[in-house]
């Protein structure tokens, strides 16, 4: 959801985060590409085992939708699918005999409708948010990301901006990202307006000239953005909550209720990969730390949601 981050130079602020905490909607195509790679469509909401796997072995290629975020899934300048959600799936599906990874790019609202309806691609690869919403319509993988928030503030944050309350107490001008799951925390917190804006980097000038006091994000997002501007520095990062209640920021890879076989499958594996360290050493160049590792699973994130992993 952002512009270069970390290690990833080279790479132009041109992409969109959608950390929203809802769906939104998204107009994915329905053409025959889409339906070409569909079975029998299910009971609707209903979770079945299926056989999606099976049929991806035997191609050899999985497709994975991306939404042209950095740094969670991206085409890069050499026209090459990457982010921290692409190079993870690179690593599991092969081990799970499909060894060709297909990218299909598509807007971050049109993910779940070109997965569920359209069937454009076989998994979401783009760091989606895990929330109840949006476990009613597909099976999560656990997450492979745990977010807190940040704040973008001028230089030794005049304010003394630590939390949203803060900045609905003092009547501080907000901005964040089109469809940020931030807007939705800091209006939760009192704050009345939030200025929308494209992403981090519009959010760095916004600051940095003072046409607003605090922009809205992650802490990898902000981390790593604050590096192009002397002028501006990024808050500690903390943990949002609703209502009193921890609203978790964590990510993870989705698909369709029809094939828990192979979300199941995926999840033993990326699993292994957290006991092992490797899915930090993967995700490390994207601007990830060890403070981004996560226990959680989709149970806790989803208690209610049918096919919910342990």
């Amino acid at each position: 959801m952002a512009p270069p981050l970390g290690n990833n130079e080279g790479i132009t602020g041109r992409a969109v985060r959608r950390r929203a905490l809802l769906t939104g909607a998204g107009g994915a195509a329905f053409g025959a590409f889409g339906l070409a790679a569909c079975s029998r469509v299910p009971e609707e909401g209903k979770v079945q085992g299926g056989d999606l796997l099976e049929r991806l072995r035997d191609s050899g290629t999985v497709r994975i939708g991306v939404a042209g975020e950095v740094p969670f899934g991206y085409i890069d300048e050499d026209g090459e699918v990457t982010g921290e959600a692409p190079e993870i799936a690179k690593v599991i599906f092969p081990r799970l005999g499909i060894p060709e990874v297909k990218a299909v790019p598509t807007k971050f609202g049109a993910l779940i409708p070109g997965l569920t309806q359209a069937r454009q691609f076989d998994v979401v690869s783009a760091g989606m948010y895990i929330n109840p919403t949006r476990c009613e319509q597909v099976l999560f993988s656990d997450p492979d990301y745990r977010m807190l928030d940040s704040f973008l503030v001028r230089k030794g944050n005049p304010h003394g901006i630590r939390t949203y309350e803060d900045i609905a107490e003092k009547g501080l001008k907000l901005a964040s990202g089109t469809a940020y799951a931030q807007i939705d925390y800091a209006k939760a917190a009192g704050v009345k307006d939030v200025l929308v804006l494209p992403d981090q980097v519009a959010g760095l000038d916004a600051v940095a000239q003072g046409r607003v006091d605090v922009f809205a994000g992650t802490n990898v997002t902000v981390r790593m953005v604050v590096k192009k501007n002397p002028r501006v520095e990024a808050t500690k990062p903390f943990q949002p909550e609703v209502d009193g209640k921890p609203a978790y920021g964590a990510g993870g890879f989705a698909f369709r209720l029809s094939e828990k076989n192979l979300r199941d499958a995926f999840n033993k594996e990326l699993h292994k990969l957290k006991r092992s360290g490797e899915l930090l050493r993967i995700v490390r160049p994207f601007g990830f730390t060890e403070a981004e590792m996560t226990d959680l699973t989709v149970r806790k994130l989803c208690p209610s949601a049918k096919g919910a992993s342990s």
